[in-house]
Formats: C-alpha cells, structure tokens, sequence
C-alpha cells in the first residue's frame, strides 16, 4: 500500500493540472477546451408507450454547407439558392415531427470529393441529432472517405461524437472494414424485460470500391463479417428469440430480383452492387431473427420487397447535395416497432412498421406497411401467451 504521502503528491499534481488547464483557458479564452462526450442514456430501450421509432437517414451527400449546391432540383422550387442547408432543415424538420428514438444514418453521409474537411463536414451533417439529443447510429457508404479521413478515421470520430451509439467494431472479434456493431434495444422500464433486448439492430460496413480480375466493382460485406453477425445472432437468441433488423449501405446482388416481385414503392434505377456475391442472404435467412434490411446507395429506390422472408428496403434519397430527380421529393424513412402488453406489461414486440416522409410542405407520409408481425413467425411465440 502507498504511503498517505505519496498519494497527496498525485492528488496535488492532478489539482495542479486542473487548476492551471482553468487558467489558461481564462488566459486564452479561444483555446481548445477538452470536453467529455455527451452519451446517449443506455441502454436503449423501448418508450412507455411500448414503442421505438427509427428515422432512417440514407445518402445525406454532406459538402460544404451554404457554399454546396443542391443537384436535380427544379429552379421553380428554389433550385438556384438550395444548397445542404435544405438537407439540414429536412432532417430538423424530421426530428421536430417524428420524434425518433433513434436515428439511423445509412452510409454516404458526406461526398467526399466536395467535403473540404471531412470531420466539419460529419458534424454538420449530424448536427441536428446532437442539438436535440437524440441517439444515433451511423454506418460508411462508399464516398465518405474520399475527403479528409479514412475509414477507420470517420467511424471512430462518429463514435466519439455526442450522443452517438457508433462503434468502430465489436471487440473480441477480427472483422474486416469499420462500422460493424450490435445495438440492443431494451424492454420498457418496469416491464420483466427491462434487462433484456427486445430488438436487435445489426450494423455492416458494406465497404466501398474495390478491383476484381481487373474489374471495377463496389464494396460487399466480407466472410469475417458474416461470421461475426452469425456468432453475435446465436449468442443473443440463446435465451430470447427477439426479432433484429439489419443496416448497410451497399445492397446485395439478390435485390435485383426484387423488379419481379410484388414490392411497394418506387424501383426507378438499377441496383449499384457487387460483382462478388458473398452469400449475405443465405447468413441473414440462416440466423432467422433479422425481419428486415435497410439500404441506402440507389437514390432513386425507395421500395421495400420480400427476398426469402427478410424485407428489403432502400432509405430513398435523403440529401440535397446528392443525385436526384427534379420533381421527385428527398425522402427519409421511418421504422415503426411495437411491443404486445400482456398481462398489464409490456412484453416482447409484436410488430414492425415502415412508411416514407417527403420533404414537401406537408411531410406528406407514404407507402405505410407492416414488414413483420409476430403471428407471421412461427419460431417462439412463449412470450405473447
């Protein structure tokens, strides 16, 4: 044990560097404070209510701010003075009306190649989450990284920024890319199962470019990733069969053929994939909970389709700063998940809802559909006796 001296030294010398980092700061009063990060209350769980909202932000194509211009907006809805504040009052405009519980940013949140500082750039784009504290996540498209930062650099900035629930990667595990992580949401406070995640939210790094034989091609998720999803799903299911939801930027090959399905909403351009197909699908049937997966990079597609039991549904074009279509509005989608009271308690969740708002005067809602309702599953249905 240290001697009582010894310790007064320390507890002096830490007094010391506060005191002298305050003064400085009075000195200098334009100095660089270090600050602790504000973090989200966690878990997440589900509200009173018996509800959990996420607002999924795909593609927002962040530059610049007022010195950006907007693309493929008509001159008579003010096309000649839009610039990414039109992204950033959209997204305020969201948040003001949906309240999310959760936001959820699908990759592409800044275009690298118009993004002077790649980190100013991320925190105006997010800003809006941080000023009215919501807790959000975030994964990698394939232009975030052409400014400024690398990969690793923007994923383990977004973490550490305010009210974040990024990770950079799960630990334990060797995973290729950054951006792959687990959120659980937890049941609702004085519920049985307020220590116990009711929906499980996946997070992929899809990646970005890359060369196959001489081929130019886009990203795909990697065999490491999917054996970590397959791990994490197994040890979560272990006592509790919960439903889970996926996100990734990048869509799989198999999205193709949802243009011969009976999808909801619009299919207006083809879909940007891999060469490679890993076999993602086969992992995300095989594991049995994740309901459905939400994409971004195709900013014309909106639609969600059925592949095999799991929905598959695009963010649609969210940014002003990205490609577009004139007349067509910038949309973002909302993901809707209730829980079934049993017994007077909330008890697992019984639904998963999905609709479209457009950024026109009324925030016009769209395409409402149920994606998954538990009395379409057969796998455990112990929790809503």
């Amino acid at each position: 044990m240290p001697p009582v001296s010894s310790f007064l030294s320390v507890l002096l010398i830490c007094l010391l560097s506060v005191l002298l980092l305050r003064l400085s700061t009075l000195l200098d009063p334009g100095a660089a404070v270090p600050r602790v990060k504000r973090s989200a209350p966690l878990p997440l769980r589900f509200r009173h209510d018996g509800a959990f909202k996420i607002l999924q932000v795909a593609d927002m194509h962040f530059g610049n701010g007022a010195a950006t211009r907007c693309r493929d907006v008509a001159p008579e809805v003010g096309g000649a003075l839009c610039s990414d504040l039109n992204t950033t009052r959209f997204l305020r405009r969201l948040i003001e009306t949906e309240r999310p519980d959760l936001i959820a940013f699908t990759g592409d949140n800044i275009f690298g190649g118009s993004a002077t500082d790649a980190a100013e750039s991320l925190l105006r784009a997010i800003s809006p989450a941080m000023e009215y504290n919501v807790p959000w996540a975030a994964i990698l498209g394939n232009h975030d990284q052409e400014s400024t930062m690398t990969r690793e650099e923007l994923m383990t900035f977004m973490s550490l920024m305010d009210y974040s629930v990024s990770q950079v990667n799960p630990a334990g595990f060797l995973v290729h890319g950054f951006g792959n992580y687990h959120v659980g949401i937890h049941g609702t406070f004085g519920s049985e199962f307020v220590n116990t995640s009711l929906l499980n939210l996946y997070f992929l790094d899809s990646g970005d470019r890359e060369v196959v034989d001489g081929i130019k091609t886009y990203g795909w998720i990697k065999e490491s990733q999917l054996s970590w999803l397959s791990a994490t799903s197994r040890e979560l299911q272990q006592n509790l069969h919960s439903p889970a939801l996926a996100f990734f930027h990048i869509p799989i090959p198999e999205v193709r053929e949802l243009w011969y399905t009976d999808f909801k909403g619009q299919y207006q351009e083809g879909v940007a994939c891999s060469l490679v197909n890993s076999g993602a699908l086969g992992t995300l049937v095989s594991m049995g909970d994740v309901k459905g997966v939400f994409l971004g990079h195709d900013h014309l597609n909106d639609f969600c389709g059925n592949l095999n039991g799991i929905q598959f549904c695009y963010g649609g074009g969210f940014g002003y700063h990205a490609y577009g279509r004139s007349g067509w509005p910038r949309r973002a989608r909302v993901i809707h998940t209730e829980l079934k009271k049993r017994q007077g308690s909330w008890a697992a969740v019984e639904s998963i809802q999905t609709w479209k708002l457009l950024d026109d005067e009324k925030l016009s809602k769209i395409d409402e559909q149920v994606l998954w309702r538990h009395d379409d599953d057969d796998s455990d249905h112990s929790l809503y006796l």
